[in-house]
């Protein structure tokens, strides 16, 4: 056999997701070296592999991507729910200060057995106290993403979380850049504008610039937060940050839940890759979406960690539609504000800019292969008129058979295959013996 046709994984007999939100059939996909290959007529398919996929009931689709995610929170599952705010002061930033490197390790491996299990292929970390540690994980998971360390110089900040001087936090992520191969790639990041100084906000994104890596940063996620920073500097964030000349590097900015007109215009201008957290959200407010993709500018979805109710991104498209259909939708008598195409375009190719990885997000010839298998046999989601609808209506992360990402299979038939589960758990059980804190602190 000619080497060209010969290929590392053969999918097969199945659907796919097209670029155009359209469901094709009688294809095959061959993946070879971590990309796509080719798609062709199956029943003209010339390609032989060592790994072949066949089944009639599985619908191909990009890998889901999680824009905004705390894998130092994966301990916190169930204790946010109902907290009064702010939250991410109160409980998130002093449970994460207490946290050491084995239940850092922990975390991660239950975040990466998670996302794999629910269809997410990316991630955009918001950073955290052992990114190291992070990083030999999620590499062994075979998962692609984006790392950063929780980068914070103000005073009621737990000090082990607390940068020393300014230029030990530039360090810290210059440091964590140099760490980092493969499919994980840095971001640089401060925890918000509104709880750093003035010097550390302008030194991260200066050095981000300099250093040629995306930023990121909370970004008006509390009406109060707006409110506290035009206080303080008179403007409000996202004008401050223009004006300052620091959005020059590419940027990502999750929440972006209240944003002026003249806001929307510097994201559109600048491209800043906006991320909605829809089920964490809920109860700070509804970001105005619809008016963001009309300017142009690219929007994903993130969950904000597993401590706001698990890492299904299939999840948050359905909270979603329902939220924005209810807010916006009802008021304006548009039932289409929030298509089902519209969702599954920002839940993987519009998650997929934050990570700036040319074609990902696609399934198209030279793509990375970063692909999940839905199976569309399910008993709640066959039979369907329309299976893109049917996904956002009815899908789950449970529903996804297999996951590959830059080529290589990560699991097969619900069998995760770099991680293992089990042992995982009974670790984590055995931690929260150990160390009763976990559950139990003020």
């Amino acid at each position: 056999m000619p080497a060209d046709l010969h290929c590392d994984l053969l999918l097969t007999n199945g659907r796919y997701l097209a670029p155009d939100m359209t469901i094709a059939g009688g294809k095959s996909i061959a993946i070879r070296d971590g990309r796509i290959l080719d798609i062709v007529d199956r029943d003209a398919c010339p390609y032989q592999a060592d790994t072949v996929l066949d089944s009639p009931d599985l619908l191909w689709m990009p890998g889901l991507v999680d824009g905004h995610l705390h894998t130092s929170q994966q301990l916190l599952r169930g204790r946010l729910l109902d907290e009064k705010p702010v939250i991410w002061k109160r409980v998130n930033v002093p449970f994460e200060s207490r946290l050491d490197e084995e239940s850092s390790r922990l975390s991660a491996q239950l975040a990466a057995i998670e996302m794999i299990s629910c269809g997410t292929t990316g991630f955009v970390d918001a950073g955290g106290k052992y990114p190291e540690i992070y990083a030999e994980v999620y590499q062994a998971a075979g998962l692609r993403g984006r790392l950063s360390v929780m980068t914070n110089d103000n005073p009621f900040c737990p000090e082990s979380l607390r940068a020393s001087s300014v230029p030990e936090a530039v360090e810290r992520l210059r440091a964590m850049k140099r760490t980092l191969t493969g499919l994980l790639k840095p971001i640089y990041s401060v925890t918000t504008p509104t709880a750093v100084s003035e010097e550390l906000l302008r030194a991260v994104f200066e050095a981000a610039a300099e250093d040629r890596v995306p930023v990121e940063t909370h970004m008006n996620e509390y009406a109060s937060e707006v409110t506290d920073f035009i206080e303080r500097c008179g403007k409000r964030p996202f004008l401050w940050l223009e004006e300052e000349g620091l959005l020059s590097a590419p940027m990502t900015a999750p929440h972006c839940i209240f944003l002026s007109q003249e806001e929307i215009e510097i994201l559109a201008r600048r491209q800043v890759r906006v991320i909605h957290c829809p089920f964490s959200n809920c109860g700070k407010g509804v970001p105005p979406t619809p008016q963001l993709l009309h300017a142009g500018i690219p929007v994903g979805l993130g969950t904000d960690g597993s401590a706001h109710g698990g890492l299904d991104l299939f999840r948050e498209m359905r909270l979603f539609r329902c939220v924005i259909n209810a807010t916006q939708g009802v008021a304006s008598a548009d039932s289409h504000i929030m298509p089902a195409e519209t969702l599954l375009s920002m839940a993987t190719k519009g998650g997929a800019a934050a990570l700036m990885e040319p074609g990902l997000g696609l399934l198209q010839n030279g793509a990375p292969a970063d692909l999940i298998a839905v199976d569309a046999g399910a008993p709640h989601l066959w039979p369907t008129q329309n299976l893109v609808h049917t996904l956002v209506e009815s899908a789950s992360g449970s529903d996804v058979r297999h996951s590959i990402v830059n080529g290589r299979l990560l699991m097969k038939n619900r069998e995760l295959l770099t991680i293992d589960a089990q042992r995982v758990r009974r670790e984590a059980e055995l931690l929260f013996e150990k160390q009763p804190w976990l559950q139990n602190w003020k």
